[in-house]
């Protein structure tokens, strides 16, 4: 039986391109978010994630879930994978990289070689729903 890591990632989209980002020392985009801990919800661990990767604050009030995405995990064991639960919400202030995060990108379905696997499977999704650019 694989081992699953659970995580929470906020779907952001600007004018047709998905909002991501790169972690330093890494090469590929992800989407934004992370990790619950323990005890929290879904919902309050997508607002804390985000709070601290991108110094905005989401209206946990507006969480919707999206879609679930389950994909082999990036450097870690073999067999290794990540189930990540995607949201949507509105959101005040401006996306900027903090702590972790060396920079954003804005990302169409064109951009597949430099996304993670869970961020390229999310931009199929979306594209397939007409809600990304393609190029």
């Amino acid at each position: 039986m694989p081992h699953v890591i659970e995580k929470v990632a906020w779907i952001r989209l600007d004018e047709g391109r998905l909002l991501t980002t790169r972690t330093h020392g890494r090469e590929l985009y992800y989407l934004p978010g992370g990790k619950p801990e323990p005890g929290e919800t879904h919902p309050q661990a997508l607002v804390r994630e985000i709070r601290e990767e991108l110094g905005i604050t989401l209206d946990q009030a507006t969480v919707r879930p999206l879609l679930t995405i389950e994909a082999p995990a990036d450097h870690k064991a073999p067999g290794t994978l990540v189930r990540t639960t995607c949201y949507t919400a509105d959101h005040a202030g401006t996306p900027t990289p903090c702590g972790e995060i060396a920079e954003l990108a804005h990302l169409t379905h064109g951009d597949h070689p430099r996304a993670s696997a869970t961020t390229r499977t999310a931009l199929d999704h979306l594209a397939a729903r007409g809600h990304l650019l393609r190029w």
